[in-house]
C-alpha cells in the first residue's frame, strides 16, 4: 500500500505532476522492482512527458531516493515532536517507538522498495541517506539514554543495542505484515512499544 495513492487522471482531481510521478514510480517499483522499471514506463503510466519528470527529478535514482526520503522526513519530524514534548521520558519513548511502527506500516511499499533497492543509489546519495537515518536513530537513542541516566530505565543493556533491537523489528515488518491480517497498525505498534519498554524496566 503506497502512502500516496495515484489519483484520477483527468479534471480537477488530478494530482500535481511531481506527486503523481512519485506515486506512479512507487507503485511500479513495488510491483516489478526498481531495476526492471524504466523511465518511459513511469512517465507513460503517470501520463506526463520525460521532460516533466526531469523537471522535478533529475533521474530515476532521484525518484528512489525520494520514495524513502519522504518517509524518513515524516518520521523525523514526528520523533522530534515526541522527544520535545512535556511528558515523562517513558511516555515520550513509548510514543516514539509506536509511531515509527505505524508510519512504517502506513508506508510499507516505500520502505520495502528502499531496503530492496538501496544498493542502486550512488555513493553520494547512499551516504546522505545513511546520515539522515543516523540522525533519526541518535535522537531515538537519546530518549533511551535520558531514561537510563535518570534511573527510569535499566542501564544493564547499552542504549545502542536497545535501539538496534527495536529497529530490527521495524525493518522486518515488510516481510510479514499484511493489511488484511489480524492486527491493525496501531495494535502492532502498541505490542512492539510495550516489548521495548518492558525490556528497559529496572
Amino acid at each position: 500500500m503506497a502512502s500516496i495513492k495515484e489519483g484520477a487522471s483527468g479534471g480537477g482531481a488530478a494530482k500535481p505532476v511531481a506527486q503523481r510521478l512519485l506515486a506512479t514510480a512507487t507503485r511500479l517499483f513495488a510491483e516489478q522492482g526498481y531495476d526492471r522499471t524504466s523511465v518511459q514506463e513511469i512517465v507513460d503510466a503517470a501520463g506526463v512527458t520525460k521532460g516533466a519528470l526531469y523537471h522535478y527529478f533529475g533521474s530515476k535514482e532521484d525518484l528512489l531516493h525520494e520514495v524513502y526520503g519522504r518517509v524518513l522526513r515524516l518520521q523525523q519530524e514526528r520523533l522530534d515532536r515526541f522527544a520535545d514534548a512535556d511528558a515523562p521520558v517513558e511516555q515520550r519513548l513509548r510514543d516514539a517507538a509506536a509511531d515509527v511502527v505505524v508510519t512504517t506500516i502506513e508506508n510499507l511499499d516505500d520502505t520495502k522498495i528502499f531496503f530492496r533497492s538501496m544498493h542502486h543509489l550512488s555513493p553520494e546519495k547512499d551516504k546522505q541517506v545513511r546520515a539522515e537515518r543516523r540522525r533519526y536513530h541518535e535522537r531515538f537513542r537519546a530518549l533511551v539514554e535520558e531514561g537510563q541516566h535518570t534511573g527510569v530505565f535499566s542501564a544493564d543493556v547499552p542504549a545502542d543495542l536497545v535501539v538496534d533491537y527495536h529497529f530490527g523489528s521495524v525493518h522486518h515488518l515488510g516481510t510479514w505484515y499484511r493489511e488484511d491480517g489480524p492486527l491493525s497498525p496501531q495494535q502492532v505498534a502498541d505490542h512492539l512499544a510495550g516489548l521495548l519498554l518492558r525490556a528497559l524496566r529496572p
